[in-house]
């Protein structure tokens, strides 16, 4: 398997901050009820999210890690964007071997998918689809949330 751009990265500059494009999928099943799943790194709660890799755009980023991460396949072209997160107190993130990124994400709601639900195990300890946050949230995941539902109450896109 070929070595992430990120991981390519990082032989070359270590861990230092870099910056970031990257997507993240809010899914919302058939019952109102949002995937979460639980990070193998900080044991927080989050959503499916992932950096890009060259040639990707927003939405194939998102597609692309949300099969990774959980084993759904989403079309890219029916994500629908709600929101963007690029504020660096927000979205910095410092891992456990000390890499730092900053993250400039575009957030998508999917709401139709294919596949059964299966994390990746390097990457996520559980996942399932709950009707509110099962534990501690992830901070933007947090900010996420909100700026979808500032979406979902005026229809406009949200940036943070």
């Amino acid at each position: 398997m070929t070595a992430s751009y990120l991981h390519q990265l990082r032989r070359d500059v270590g861990s230092r901050l870099l910056l970031m494009p990257g997507a993240q999928v809010l899914a919302i099943d058939r019952d109102d009820r949002i995937l979460f799943q639980r990070s193998r790194d900080t044991g927080l709660w989050e959503l499916p999210a992932g950096a890009a890799e060259p040639g990707d755009s927003f939405r194939t980023t998102a597609a692309r890690e949300f099969l990774k991460e959980t084993g759904l396949t989403v079309a890219a072209d029916e994500l629908v964007p709600f929101a963007s997160l690029s504020e660096a107190e927000l979205h910095t993130l410092t891992y456990p071997n000390g890499d730092v990124l900053q993250c400039f994400a575009v957030c998508f709601e999917a709401r139709r998918w294919s596949g059964v639900l299966t994390p990746d195990p390097g990457e996520v300890s559980e996942a399932g689809f709950f009707g509110e946050a099962p534990g501690e949230l992830h901070p933007p995941t947090r900010v996420a949330l909100e700026l979808y539902a500032a979406y979902r109450a005026t229809g406009a896109f949200q940036a943070r």
